[in-house]
């Protein structure tokens, strides 16, 4: 599937809470939408470009039945807590998050408000949702990242190098998404023989 269906799959998401509250079916509906990237982004611009695409394609038009309001967060997390409490104020009908920090300030700000996420690597252990397929709480999406994934590296590495038993990893500690990445590895280092060390602030990916 090309990135284009997929953002159109997440306008989908994105329009089920406004189904789900469709009972006054005049009312302009209004969707939050609070970007990790700064205004001027490229690529930004292109997601959102298909975004509203997607919410068109399901009947929902910015300016007829739909309200959209933007924040770009720039990378900055003194900047998505701001915005956060702001998209809040404005009463929408769903927020949505582009990113794991973001998700979880809005979680923080606001425990009614429907969430749709994106790119967020381990929404699970991290405690956003119970389940992908139940998530509970106030919020739902897609997980952009398979932590098993980290144990065929670990694999891919004893193939070019079987003699090798001490492996460096090097990952952000305070980024929350490698907590699962680093649980991943730790699960299969010793069927390969291997013993790991975490350093540095750089998560490998």
């Amino acid at each position: 599937m090309n990135r284009r269906k997929v953002i159109s799959a997440i306008a989908g998401a994105a329009a089920w809470p406004l189904a789900a509250r469709a009972q006054q079916p005049d009312r302009i509906r209004r969707i939050g939408v609070l970007m990790f990237a700064a205004a001027d982004d490229l690529e930004g611009q292109t997601r959102i470009a298909a975004f509203e695409q997607g919410l068109k394609q399901l009947g929902w038009s910015s300016g007829q039945n739909l309200h959209i309001d933007y924040r770009w967060g720039a990378g900055d997390a003194e900047r998505y807590r701001k915005y956060a409490v702001e998209l809040n104020t404005l009463a929408p009908d769903v927020i949505l998050a582009t990113n794991t920090p973001i998700l979880a300030i809005l979680q923080q700000t606001s425990q009614t408000v429907p969430i749709v996420f994106v790119q967020v690597s381990d929404p699970v252990g991290l405690g956003f949702v119970s389940s992908l397929a139940h998530p509970g709480r106030n919020a739902t999406g897609f997980t952009n990242f398979e932590f098993g994934m980290s144990a065929k590296w670990l694999e891919l590495l004893k193939q070019i190098a079987p003699g090798v038993t001490r492996v460096a990893v090097l990952r952000d500690s305070a980024d929350p998404g490698g907590i699962g990445q680093w649980g991943a590895l730790q699960s299969v280092a010793p069927q390969f023989g291997v013993e790991l060390t975490q350093s540095g602030r750089f998560i490998a990916r």
